[in-house]
Formats: C-alpha cells, structure tokens, sequence
C-alpha cells in the first residue's frame, strides 16, 4: 500500500509495544491469559464463552486493554486444550482433537509430562510465528488474500477432506465414505439458499442444523471415556518420568524438531488467512502433512509419537495470529470469535480497513503484541503446573471420569441450549465408539462435519457466479489435482508394492462386523440422496453431488472387502502398509464383556439425560457422581459425598450463576408451581 514502508512499520510496532508495556494493560492482557486457560480446561465450552464472559467488560474500558485482555484470552485456549486431550483423550477444544491420537498413547506409556511439555513449547513458538506473520503480512497481503475467491475456498476444502481422507488405514474409500457422511449431516436443516427444510421433518431441534460441539464431544471424547471405564484402571500405573526430567525432554523433543514446528506453523498462518477455516481443520491437516513428511511416521505416529502432538498444536496457535489478517484488513471474521473481536474494534472506533494499515497500524500492533505476550504468559503458567496435571494421569478411573462426564455433558449443552444437545451428544457418541472399535476412522467424519456448511455456501457461490466455469480456473485445476494425486496414493502405492493381485477379487466372501457399517452408511446415505431430488437446484445440488460420492465410493470399498481374501498373504501385507489416522482399542476382553460395559456407559449418560428432566442439572449431578463412585469403583462415602458436593458447588458457581447458562424446564420445576396454585392460601 502507498505510504508504507519499513521505517514506518517499525515505528507503529515500537510504539505499540510501549503502549502496551503499561501495568494495567499487562495486568488485564494476563487476567485474560488466566480466563483463555481455564476454558481450554473444560471441554467443550470453548473461547465463544470466554467472549460472552469478557466482552460485556470492554465497553468502557481503555480499548488497548479491552483487545489485550480478549486476545489473551482467545490465544491461549488452544494451549491449555491440550491437558484434557493428553491425560484422558476428550479434547478441550476442537482444535486439539489431533493431539490426542498420540497424546494419549503417551500417557498410558507414563510420558504425560513429556507430551504436555512439547506440546506447550510447540504453541509457544507457533503463537509467536503466526503473530509474527500478523506483524509482518497486515501491510502487504491485501492483493493476494483479494485473489482468493469462493472457487478457491471450495477447492481447498476438498483438498483438506482428501488429505485426511486418505490417511484412513488400509481402505482409503472408508475414509472418504466417512467424509461425505459427515458433509451430508452438516447439512441438516434449513437451506439458506432456498429456505427448503432438509431431512429435519417436523423436528424443530433440526431446522437450524446439527449444533457441532455435542457431535465432536460425542464422536471424539465419550469413545475416549468409555474405553477407560471398560479397561476400569488408570490411564497409566506409573510415570516413567520425573516431572523435571519429561518437562526437559518435551522441550528437547520441540527443539530437534524445529523444522517441522516452521511448516506447521507456516501452514496454521496460511490456513487462517481463510475465512472459515477453523481451529479443528488446521488441527487434522497439520497432523496429515507431519504423518507424511515425518521420517518413520507411518510406523509410530498413532502409538505415543511425540511429533503428532507437536505438529497440530503449533499449527493450531500459529493459526490465531494468522486469522487476524482478514479480520482487521477486510472486515471479514473468519469465525464467530473473531466476529466478536471485530465488534469489540468497532465499538472503540476502530474500522477494518485501510485506516487500521496506515492511520491505525500502531493499533493493529498493539494486538501482534498481545498474541506475542499472552503465548509467553500462557506457556509459561502451563509449564510450572506440568507436573500436577500430569499426577493426574495415575489417579484411578473413578475419581476422574465423574467430573469429566459432567463437563462434557454441560459442554454440549452449549450447542444450543436444547434437549436435542444431550440426544445427538448420546448418539453420535455411540456413533463414534463403534467406528473406533470396529476399526473406521473418525477424523474424516469430524472434518466433513466441520467443513461440510463451507463447502455448500462455496459450491453454491462458484456455481451461480461461473456456473461450470468455475473448474477450469487455474488454481482450482492445481488444487484439485493435488487433491486427487493425495486420495489415490494410497492405491498406487499399493500398485507399486504388490501388484494389481491386491485389488484383484479372489472370490472368497468374507464378512465381517466392520462391514456392517457400511451398511449403515450407504443405507442412511441412500436415504438422503432420495428424499434431496425432490428439491429445488439450489437446495439439492450439495447433497446430491456429495451423497454420490457417498454411494460410489462406499459401494467400491465394502466390494473390495467382501470378495478381497481378507486374511490371505496378499490381503495381510497390505492391510499392513496402510496408516489408521485415528485411535484404536488396546484391551483383550471379550466381546461381549466389552459391550455390556459400553452399554453400561452410555447408560449413565441416558440416567444423567431422565434426571435432568426430572429435577434439574444441579440435583442430577450428585445423584450421578455418587451412583457412579460408588457401583463402578466402591470408593469410600466420604470421598465419594466430599467430591460430588465439590463438582456439584463448583458447576453452580461457574454455570450457573457466573456464565447462567439457561436450564431446561423440568419436570419438578413445571410441578411446583402448579401445586402453589392448587394449595388455597399460597
């Protein structure tokens, strides 16, 4: 832009950064630091409640330390999200679902300590490079982010479906099966295009669409905790690990690694330049290009490999100093979050825009400043608390899992603040343990999910404004090819390896209960692509084409299971050259051992669902922790009384009367009233 140059950028940062040095600045930049971590602790609830939280605040405060004390917050929820993804596999955020296919794994070999310590050193320095890409692109990155249209936007997506799609063990069609089933429920509910209801009938819990927090809770965390209580021990005997000695060995681990934290960090930057593109994308294709690029990768990444936590969480911070640029260049959030914070600007006078890039630009580095200072803040306070989290790991399953099951069952609730939270919460859980027992990768499903509204609206655009000239541009071919040659690797590098004698059907039928679910899908896939050709072109031109795909790929895949001679010599060398990109189950107990414990599971869930309904979230948490303490591990009543009057105390000061999450009616609430009523006198 005219008028910019480096004596002058220099200058707006220097002045900037003594602005900020300020005590009361500091002072709220770390208070927010403190609210950013607590939140990334519970899962589920997310930075959008840190935002609710602070920014009645801002209003009248000192606008330098309004934008300190909110970016501080939103930069370092990304760091302590890591903590319940490592120790118990339910990430804190969704973008720390990544960190925990090896995080976990990690703990249970007693190297907690050592993941949380790479995984804090791995943020820091991708907070740090991403702010410094703030600092470094806001001046001169406006004419490349304006060459970025909706075609583009919708070719990266589906580069970023195929990337992780195909990294889904040895049947890389599963993973895209999985993909589109997931883009298909994404759009569940009312067509924005055309105002047509999709497959929602009369529920009007489904008209605005699926909420996404209970369906990544449910496919990601409650499979996490379920397996923990059919094993019925602690994630770990013992740590093999002093506290002093894992903290060193995390960092070394960043520090051998630098190359790979620069290109995922670089990648986490690029990748939030794009509106839309949230935490929860970055997250999986960070981890997708590390299983690539990693030497040995194939072979220990899934099973404790402590570079699968530090590629996703030093793209997944590098992300938020990125995801600024559009915010303060254009006006154009690339997430709720950062819509808020536009507001927040907007509120003190400042406007996204030109203004912010010359007049202001001491102001737009006073918030390069804030992402710098509160990753330093925020690293630092998780690393003296390393080693108390990490004693967390040996403490047994039932002293744990109670006040989990709490936060995640409250975390969903935020979806929507409706019933229908806690159902989808149940059965998309239920969902998720099975595709993980039954060997199917989740990770597509989750980015399907995440991706799949992006995709509609980009789909739409591209055709209206080009009709089917969109595909020929030049940078949607590039990207599409790339997209194609990573779904089909897989396959040719089996051609490679073994011959067309891998894909060639030898006519033994074989069965299997994983089969099963492609049954599943194709049937509610089918489902789907038949009631959608009754609609308008704008209301079914998304789920016809992804629906398809659906039926196509899925088709091929379960063909090729059926009639492969699976368990042949052939079958068996490539089933093992292929990379399963999702947790796998680790206990030998019966089958039907397992069930009825998983079913046992679920079951406190639905107990936890009919309580509410009856008397209320309060007076149904201790009802659960107790009957849950008790039946599963006979702990003592003292403890047990003591920790569900300690969750129970703590739900109410912080749901209820701090954030006043808005309750259901319930039965007993509805009752009393009505008896006032009826009793004469009252």
């Amino acid at each position: 832009m005219e008028g910019l140059d480096f004596g002058f950028m220099l200058d707006a940062a220097q002045t900037a950064f003594g602005t900020m040095m300020s005590f009361e600045r500091i002072l709220f930049l770390v208070f927010g630091v403190l609210v950013g971590l607590a939140i990334g602790l519970l899962p589920g609830i997310g930075g959008m409640t840190g935002f609710a939280l602070l920014v009645p605040f801002t209003y009248t405060m000192d606008p330098y330390a309004a934008f300190a004390m909110l970016l501080g917050m939103h930069s370092v929820t990304s760091t302590s999200d890591t903590i319940p993804a490592v120790l118990f596999g339910v990430p804190g955020t969704a973008a720390a679902q990544a960190t925990v296919l090896d995080g976990l794994p990690m703990t249970r070999r007693g190297e907690a300590g050592r993941a949380l310590s790479a995984s804090y050193a791995s943020s820091l320095l991708g907070g740090i490079f991403g702010a410094l890409v703030l600092a470094i692109s806001v001046p001169v990155i406006r004419p490349f982010v304006l060459a970025v249209g909706t075609p583009e936007m919708l070719a990266l997506t589906f580069f970023g479906i195929a990337m992780v799609s195909a990294l889904s063990g040895s049947a890389p069609l599963r993973g895209v099966t999985a993909a589109c089933f997931g883009i298909l429920i994404s759009m569940i509910g009312t067509d924005s295009q055309t105002g047509t209801i999709r497959w929602a009938g009369n529920i009007l819990y489904l008209w605005d669409g699926v909420p996404m927090l209970p369906l990544l809770l449910g496919l990601f965390a409650l499979p996490e905790l379920c397996d923990l209580v059919i094993k019925r021990e602690a994630l770990t005997d013992n740590l093999k690990m002093s506290v002093t000695k894992g903290m060193i060995t995390g960092i070394k681990d960043v520090l051998q690694n630098w190359f790979l934290v620069l290109r995922c960090s670089a990648l986490g930057s690029l990748l939030g330049l794009i509106p839309g593109i949230t935490g929860a994308v970055t997250d999986w294709l960070a981890y997708g290009h590390a299983l690539r690029t990693a030497k040995g990768a194939k072979d220990t990444f899934g099973k404790g490999d402590v570079r699968g936590i530090i590629a996703p969480d030093s793209a997944a911070n590098a992300k938020e100093g990125g995801s600024l640029v559009p915010t303060i260049a254009f006006g154009v959030p690339g997430s709720a979050a950062q819509a808020i914070l536009l507001g927040a600007l907007m509120v003190h006078g400042f406007v996204p825009g030109p203004e912010m890039l010359t007049t202001n630009l001491h102001v737009t580095y006073s918030l390069v400043w804030s992402i710098a200072l509160a990753n330093i803040f925020g690293a630092g306070l998780c690393f003296l608390l390393s080693g108390q989290f990490a004693k967390i790991s040996t403490l047994r399953y039932t002293l744990v899992l109670p006040g989990i099951i709490v936060l995640v069952f409250i975390g969903a609730f935020q979806g929507s603040g409706n019933w229908g939270d806690l159902y989808a919460l149940i059965l998309f859980g239920i969902l998720g343990w099975v595709m993980k027992r039954l060997g199917w990768p989740r990770p597509p499903l989750i980015l399907g999910l995440v991706l799949g509204a992006l995709i509609e609206r980009y789909m739409s655009i591209s055709f209206q404004r080009y009709g089917f000239d969109w595909m020929l541009r030049p940078a949607v071919m590039v990207i599409f090819a790339l997209a194609f040659a990573v779904m089909f690797r897989p396959i040719l590098t089996e051609l490679r390896a073994v011959g067309l004698r891998a894909f060639v059907p030898r006519g033994r039928f074989s069965l299997r209960a994983s089969d099963l679910l492609y049954v599943f899908f194709l049937g509610i896939g089918g489902w789907m692509v038949v009631q959608a050709l009754d609609w308008e072109f704008g209301a079914r031109i998304g789920p016809v084409t992804v629906g398809t795909g659906l039926l196509i790929c899925g088709s091929i895949s379960l063909i090729y299971q059926l009639f492969s001679g699976r368990g042949s010599a052939v079958a068996e060398d490539v089933s093992h050259r292929g990379i399963h990109m999702d947790l796998t189950a680790d206990d030998a107990l019966p089958p039907m051992q397992v069930v009825w414990r998983g079913a046992a599971f679920f079951g406190w869930f639905v107990l936890f669902v009919i309580l509410m309904k009856l008397v209320g979230i309060i007076l149904a948490i201790p009802v659960i922790v107790i009957g849950f303490m008790r039946s599963e591990g006979r702990e003592r009543w003292l403890v047990t009384l003591i920790y569900a009057a300690v969750v129970t105390a703590g739900v109410y000061v912080v749901f209820d009367q701090v954030i006043h999450v808005p309750w259901p009616n319930t039965v007993l609430g509805d009752l009393v009233p009505a008896l006032a009523k009826s009793v004469p006198g009252m």
